[in-house]
């Protein structure tokens, strides 16, 4: 009888959504995040995100979204540690107790896009150190990014799926595909 064994993973590709309003705190955020986890191969356009009132009290307003990859592909065991720098990025560039910037870090593969959170929920999965995983989108044979039923309004957007197309077509040229 043949042995099994688990195949490790494939690299994926780091994403980072921010949210602002300042684009001061935008620069700041994104030399200590390449300063954090390497150089930027691509950045999304700056999009307008009018999606909630939930950031508006703490931000400011108008929102703004941009999403940043990085060359350097990780194993998707870090998301849980990615996440965790993050804050503290966050938490550093705050001014008087309120954020200037959220971060949210996650991954790309060629068959999916995760996002990490620490907040628990039915279809998200717990990675360790109080951060969960959610798969957001999935790659279809037609070629598309596809929501799932919990999938935030904003990445449904085609927008970002143009972004997240994008992105995949750089990670399948970084897998050396």
């Amino acid at each position: 009888m043949r042995r099994r064994s688990p195949t490790p993973p494939e690299k994926a590709l780091l994403l980072i959504g921010t949210l602002f309003s300042d684009d001061a705190s935008f620069v700041k955020a994104q030399q200590v995040l390449e300063e954090t986890f390497g150089e930027i191969i691509m950045e999304s356009p700056v999009i307008p995100w009018n999606f909630s009132e939930h950031y508006k009290q703490e931000l400011g307003e108008p929102i703004y979204r941009k999403f940043l990859f990085f060359k350097n592909l990780i194993d998707q065991d870090q998301l849980a540690s990615i996440k965790l720098k993050t804050f503290e990025i966050e938490n550093n560039l705050s001014i008087d107790g309120k954020r200037t910037i959220n971060i949210d870090p996650g991954y790309l593969t060629l068959a999916k896009l995760v996002l990490a959170t620490t907040k628990d929920y039915s279809h998200r999965l717990y990675l360790g150190q109080g951060v969960y995983a959610e798969v957001t989108l999935i790659y279809n044979k037609e070629g598309r990014f596809v929501p799932l039923p919990n999938t935030y309004r904003d990445f449904q957007d085609e927008r970002y799926q143009k972004t997240f197309l994008m992105a995949r077509m750089l990670l399948y040229a970084l897998l050396g595909r």
